[in-house]
């Protein structure tokens, strides 16, 4: 299936995933996007979508007509808030059937077209793989994820060394400035008010 609204393209070499592309949104064109951060400001101020097709999954076989094939570029004219997640609409993608193609999508955007943050703002893809050291200059580990608890953002720390049993070890530290002191995005580090678990 060719949609007018997709053109072949190269994913640039900084792309970064920031969502998927959930499902047909009304009857013009539009669909529903799920984010990948509790901030998505990326979403809102990039007009140059990069989509790939969904994940394969163990024991899905995925459809081979899914409108997504190789890299296509998505020009969005609209995207915005709604309820508890983000619609979007496409350029030349007028009808439900055109939204409804682009299912299951990955959604990847340039870091370089990243609004600039604010002073003490960062985005989430900039803050993981940044190691973690506590005031006494003992390594923590490095951050894997985060997570949105509501009023405030979870950093999510693996541990270098695994425990016993072989997994790695996690430490939640909630990122704000009673336990963050300092993050370096040059020497790719975060000074956190925190304690080794010993």
């Amino acid at each position: 299936m060719t949609l007018p609204c997709l053109e072949a393209a190269e994913l640039p070499a900084d792309a970064i995933e920031v969502g998927r592309i959930l499902d047909a949104w009304g009857i013009k064109g539009g669909f529903k996007v799920l984010p990948y951060s509790a901030s998505p400001e990326a979403l809102f101020s990039s007009k140059r979508w990069y989509l790939l097709p969904p994940e394969p999954r163990a024991g899905i076989v995925r459809n081979d007509k899914h409108a997504v094939q190789g890299t296509q570029l998505l020009r969005i004219s609209s995207a915005k808030e709604h309820g508890d997640g983000i619609t979007a609409q496409a350029m030349d993608c007028s009808d439900r059937n055109s939204a409804e193609a682009l299912k299951g999508a990955r959604i990847f955007i340039a870091r370089s077209s990243f609004q600039t943050a604010g002073n003490d703002e960062f985005y989430w893809v900039d803050l993981l793989g940044l190691a973690v050291v506590n005031r006494e200059g003992r390594r923590l580990g490095v951050v894997k994820d985060l997570m949105a608890t509501g009023p405030q953002t979870v950093l999510v720390i693996e541990a270098d060394v695994p425990a016993q049993d072989g997994k790695k070890l996690e430490t939640l530290i909630p990122f704000v400035s009673a336990y963050v002191d300092k993050v370096s995005l040059e020497d790719k580090c975060i000074t956190v008010d925190w304690q080794a678990d010993d």
